[in-house]
């Protein structure tokens, strides 16, 4: 059996800390590295739901891609729902290690996945990292479509190929536009625009959209948003990651069992579609 230590290794292979925006809080949260590791688990939350599947799955170690201490924090006190979870993880050996942005620039990384769900051919990041002589990492994938489709053809595709939510998937712009070229970006994607448009894409996927930067974006150019949920946008990555690990497993001979999670963790809850179809202006 591999010990933590060791396994966190070979992470770090695929996700180095050190290509993590300097904003970020990744790497080994919760955990000895001495401790064994037989199971392990992915998801995108370090929520409590997500803890407590772990507990009675029996794994050793979680991974997820949100960090569970973005801002840093002075206590882990039970009382509080992230010390909740630390104590939960502790008292029951679960190590809790985070890949984030490091995982968001990899190769492949969290946008492959994204457009992977939805048989999408990258040809390249959006935004390149400086840093790679092969121009493979970077943020978010510019992508090809095999056949054109329609806004609503490719929003419809999204829907179907990612995981379900209460929002559903969000479109700005024309729905009946043809799109060829696709750039996607898991997560909050509006800072982005710019390098959309550079790229010459007719549609973004990406999520966490907001008003005023849609607003201007469809004013700006043709350009069509789809906005998925964020949690849906990055859990395809989850998938990735586990295959990545069962292969580094079976290399070493680890014998990992690798679990993927698939409970919902996105915060939405419910959507209640508007009844009307009176598009002459808002009510008095």
């Amino acid at each position: 059996m591999p010990r933590l230590s060791e396994v966190i290794t070979a992470l770090e292979t695929l996700w180095p800390a050190e290509r993590a925006e300097s904003w970020d809080a990744v790497g080994t949260v919760v955990g000895d590295p001495e401790q064994e590791v037989t199971r392990v688990l992915f998801a995108v939350d370090p929520v409590q739901e997500i803890v407590d599947e772990a507990v009675k799955l029996g794994v050793d170690l979680l991974v997820t891609h949100h960090p569970l201490y973005l801002r840093g924090t002075t206590t882990v006190a039970a009382s509080h729902f992230k010390g909740r979870v630390v104590h939960t993880l502790i008292k029951n050996d679960i190590a809790l290690h985070v890949a984030h942005t490091n995982a968001d620039s990899a190769d492949p990384g969290v946008s492959d996945a994204l457009a992977g769900a939805l048989d999408l051919r990258v040809v390249g990041p959006l935004v390149p990292d400086p840093t790679d002589p092969e121009g493979r990492r970077g943020l978010g994938r510019v992508c090809e479509l095999d056949q054109p489709l329609t806004v609503r053809a490719l929003a419809a595709r999204a829907a179907e190929r990612l995981p379900a939510t209460a929002q559903g998937i969000r479109v700005a712009g024309d729905p009946e536009a043809v799109v060829r070229r696709v750039a996607v970006s898991g997560g909050s994607g509006d800072s982005l625009f710019d390098q959309v448009r550079a790229a010459g894409a007719d549609a973004f996927l990406t999520a966490d959209l907001r008003h005023h930067p849609v607003s201007e974006a469809v004013a700006h150019s043709p350009l069509a948003l789809l906005d998925a949920a964020h949690w849906a946008t990055e859990w395809p990555w989850c998938e990735l990651a586990a295959s990545q690990l069962d292969e580094i497993s079976d290399r070493h001979g680890w014998n990992l069992r690798v679990h993927v999670s698939k409970t919902v963790t996105d915060p939405w809850t419910a959507h209640a579609a508007s009844t009307t179809t009176d598009s002459t202006g808002a009510p008095n």
